[in-house]
């Protein structure tokens, strides 16, 4: 009895991380999708109000730096959007209250 708990505990957190990663944001009547390439998004959701260098990483795969960029839209309703880029890639959509 105490295995099967378990087990479907296990597998109920593993479809709750699967569904977290599955970051989309919503430009008009285009969806923007983590993994996207930079100039995808700028081409669904225009030019963003800022740019920001925020630094470098290593590539997991490749021994080269990755410019790491945070695209801010907004404020809409109230709301910021930041997305941030690695090496050109969508890796993370964050909505934060415009202060």
């Amino acid at each position: 009895m105490m295995r099967t708990v378990s087990l479907i505990l296990a597998l109920a957190l593993a479809c709750s991380a699967a569904l977290a990663q599955a970051d989309t944001l919503r430009c008009g009547s285009q969806l923007v999708s983590v993994g996207d390439r930079s100039f995808e998004v700028e081409q669904k959701c225009g030019a963003p109000a800022f740019r920001d260098l925020v630094g470098y990483t290593l590539g997991p795969y490749e021994r080269r730096e990755l410019k790491i960029e945070e695209w801010i839209y907004g404020p809409s309703s109230g709301m910021l959007t930041i997305l941030t880029f690695e090496g050109n890639r969508l890796t993370r959509i964050e909505r934060r209250r415009s202060r």
